[in-house]
C-alpha cells in the first residue's frame, strides 16, 4: 500500500490538482528518473533541456499569472514540487529558483517593461534565472550584505560577491540584491554584462545534480531601468524566500515519499531468517512511524497551500512547514537507509541521494535554527536573532 493512501489523502484534492500532479509525475518518470542517478554521480544535469520541457508543461512560474505563466493554485504548485523532488532535490531547485525566486521577484517588484522582457522567455524555459542574495560571509544575516550598488550619473554600478547561487553557472540573468544609499534594492543583471563572472562550485557531496555557483560583480555598470522599482528594503527579497519556502515544504515530502517507497519495496523482497524483513516487528515499527510523519507533513503542506490560495498565509506559518517537513523528511531518509542496510548507500537506490540532498535543503532558504527563531518571535513577541 502506498504510504499516502493510508488516510486517503487524494480525496482532499480537486480533479484539476490531481491531473496536474499526474502530468508532472509522468514527465519525470519518462525524462528524469531513468537518468538522475547518473546525473548525481557525474555532478551535472542537462538543466537547459529540462527547463524547456518544464516550460512546455507550464511548470516554470506556474503559480504566477500573466506573461506566459500558467496561473495555477498554490496547491497545484506544491504538488508539482513534491513530484519534482521525489525525482531529485536538484530538479525541484531548478524549478523553484526559476519560478519562486527569480521570476517571482520580477513579477512582484519589476516594471512592466522588465516583466514583458523577461517573464515570457523564463516561463518557456528559454531563459534561466538565478537569485543572488547569499554572500560568502552573509547567509542567515542578509541585512549585513556587503554587495554595494552606487549611482554614477543615471547608471548603477554593482560590486560584490554572491555565493551558493543555484542556477548561476547556467543562468541568463540574475536578480541581485545590493545595498544602496537608500537601503537594499534589487537589480536584474544579464549574466553577459561586463564585469559579471560566474564560477561553478564543484566537489559538492549534496545537490550534485544541481548547478551551483559563485557570482562576482566587478564594477558592473547597469542602466537605471535595471533596478526593480517596487523592491524597497530587505522585506522584498525576504518575501521571495517565503514564496520559495512554500515549494520546499512540499518538495521535502517528495524526497521522503520516494525513500519510503524504496524501503517498503525492499523490505517486502529482502529475505532474512527465512522471511521478508517486512515481517519483523522492528521493521514494521519503522515503516509505520515514517508513514505517519509523511502524512502529517502532507496535511500541514496542504493546509498552508489552502491558506496561500485564500491570501491568508503568513511567513511564520511557512517557517513551521519548512522546519517540520524538511526535518521529518531527513529523518525518514536516514531511517529508510537502515532498512536497506548496505544497499542503502548504493546509487542503485535513491535513498542516500535523497538523504544527502536533504542535508542541503535543511539549511538553505533558512536554517532550522532561523525558522525556530521566527516561530519563537511570533509566540513571544521578542526577536532573538542577535
Amino acid at each position: 500500500m502506498a504510504p499516502l493512501d493510508l488516510l486517503e489523502l487524494d480525496a482532499l484534492l480537486s480533479d484539476e490538482e490531481r491531473q496536474i500532479r499526474d502530468a508532472v509525475r509522468r514527465l519525470l518518470d519518462a525524462e528524469v528518473r531513468p537518468q538522475v542517478a547518473d546525473w548525481y554521480e557525474q555532478g551535472r544535469m542537462p538543466a537547459r533541456e529540462l527547463a524547456l520541457q518544464f516550460g512546455k508543461l507550464g511548470l516554470l512560474g506556474m503559480h504566477l499569472t500573466g506573461y506566459g505563466c500558467a496561473g495555477t493554485s498554490a496547491v497545484s504548485y506544491g504538488l508539482a514540487c513534491l513530484e519534482l523532488e521525489a525525482a531529485d532535490s536538484g530538479v525541484r531547485s531548478l524549478v523553484s529558483v526559476q519560478g519562486s525566486l527569480a521570476m517571482y521577484a520580477i513579477w512582484s517588484f519589476g516594471s512592466e517593461e522588465q516583466k514583458q522582457r523577461w517573464l515570457p522567455p523564463m516561463a518557456a524555459g528559454e531563459a534561466i534565472g538565478c537569485f543572488g542574495l547569499t554572500e560568502p560571509d552573509h547567509g542567515s544575516d542578509p541585512a549585513s550584505m556587503a554587495t554595494r550598488a552606487r549611482r554614477d550619473g543615471t547608471d548603477w554600478v554593482l560590486t560584490g560577491t554572491k555565493m551558493w547561487i543555484t542556477n548561476a553557472p547556467i543562468a541568463d540573468l540574475a536578480v541581485i540584491w545590493a545595498r544602496t544609499d537608500d537601503g537594499v534594492r534589487g537589480f536584474v543583471v544579464p549574466m553577459t554584462s561586463p564585469g559579471v563572472t560566474a564560477r561553478e562550485i564543484r566537489h559538492k557531496m549534496s545537490l550534485r545534480a544541481s548547478a551551483t555557483g559563485e557570482i562576482v560583480l566587478d564594477s558592473v555598470r547597469l542602466p537605471a531601468d535595471a533596478q526593480l522599482p517596487a523592491a524597497t528594503g530587505l522585506k522584498a527579497p525576504l518575501s521571495c524566500l517565503t514564496e520559495a519556502r512554500h515549494g520546499i515544504v512540499w518538495g521535502a515530502l517528495g524526497a521522503a515519499r520516494d525513500c519510503l517507497h524504496a524501503a517498503l519495496d525492499y523490505a517486502c523482497e529482502r529475505v532474512q531468517f527465512g522471511r521478508p524483513i517486512a515481517g519483523f516487528q522492528l521493521t514494521q515499527a519503522k515503516l509505520a512511524d515514517m508513514a505517519v510523519e509523511l502524512q502529517k507533513g502532507y496535511l500541514l503542506a496542504l493546509h498552508l497551500a489552502r491558506l496561500s490560495d485564500a491570501g491568508a498565509l503568513r511567513p511564520e506559518q511557512v517557517s513551521i512547514g519548512k522546519l517540520n517537513n524538511v526535518r521529518e523528511a531527513l529523518g525518514i531518509a536516514r531511517q529508510c537507509r537502515t532498512i536497506l542496510g548496505a544497499n542503502g548507500i548504493s546509487g542503485e537506490y535513491p535513498v542516500m541521494r535523497h538523504a544527502n540532498n536533504l542535508e542541503s535543503v535543511l539549511t538553505y532558504e533558512g536554517t532550522s535554527e532561523i525558522h525556530q527563531l521566527v516561530i519563537g518571535q511570533r509566540l513571544t513577541g521578542i526577536a532573538a536573532f542577535a
